[in-house]
């Protein structure tokens, strides 16, 4: 068994103050025994202006947050899932929403590119996202081999598309971390029971550090990160506010449930 974090912050708009945040909370989770942790999307910036993102992204493989990222893996002996950062683009307005992958040594060892964007109306709010205006969606999924099993990345608005997990899902899939930042509406109605729902079709485990709190841009996001085993059991859930979730990842266990209900097993393509 291995202990796996979600961590929930609250983020800014200064990058400096909110890797601080993650650090002292990475920290905490390793101090705790976690041996994998993830950190929510957007962890190191919040701005106050969609276009704040485009300000301070950064080269692929090169700058102030992925050193960091780098550097606490390696600090504290953890393999950091980086929620996503913003990367250039190849759109000179635009980043990539890039959820980068550490291993405990600090050597980065898998990138997924936010697929899905986020743009819409929240129905009975005035809250609209047009997520496309700044940022360059991917066009790859991401699965990678890990100590813990086969770890897939997906990011927010990917939890609302079960076709983009399937294909995951055939390559052996063992955990989904989904680093997020679910608004307290769309949350409130819809953020437990699609986490729940991708574990228990794709019968894994599923691991999800958001943003939960009230944000100096006006924002306010749900929270609730939590984690989830493959039978749909909600392991440990954090509600608002700084800090972490944390739960054992049991192969043993994943591999019992998938051989006495064989579900993946009797999937069929039309």
């Amino acid at each position: 068994m291995t202990l796996c974090a979600a961590i929930q912050m609250a983020s800014g708009p200064q990058v400096s103050s909110n890797l601080l945040e993650a650090e002292k909370l990475i920290a905490e989770a390793a101090k705790a025994g976690a041996k994998l942790v993830a950190l929510p999307e957007n962890f190191a910036i919040m701005g106050m202006h969609e276009q704040d993102k485009v300000k301070v992204r950064e080269p692929d493989d090169s700058g102030q947050i992925q050193e960091f990222l780098s550097s606490v893996a390696k600090k504290h002996g953890v393999w950091v899932v980086g929620g996503t950062i913003p990367l250039v683009a190849s759109d000179p307005n635009k980043v990539r929403a890039a959820c980068l992958i550490y291993d405990d040594q600090g050597k980065r060892v898998a990138r997924y590119d936010k697929v899905h964007l986020f743009d819409v109306s929240v129905p009975d709010t005035s809250e609209e996202y047009r997520e496309s205006d700044s940022v360059e969606a991917g066009d790859d999924s991401c699965v990678i081999d890990t100590p813990f099993g086969k770890l897939g990345i997906a990011v927010c608005y990917d939890l609302r598309f079960p076709e983009f997990f399937r294909p995951m899902s055939q390559r052996n899939l063992d955990i989904i971390v989904i680093p997020s930042a679910f608004t307290a509406k769309t949350g409130a109605a819809h953020w437990e029971v699609l986490l729940r729902a991708r574990a228990i079709e794709n019968l894994c485990y599923v691991i999800a550090p958001n943003q939960g709190g009230f944000h100096k841009n006006g924002r306010q996001t749900y929270g609730h990160s939590m984690i989830i085993d493959p039978w749909g059991v909600v392991l440990d859930c954090y509600k608002t506010g700084a800090g972490f979730v944390s739960a054992n990842i049991d192969k043993g266990r994943l591999e019992k449930t998938r051989a006495s209900f064989p579900v993946l097993e009797h999937r069929r393509y039309f």
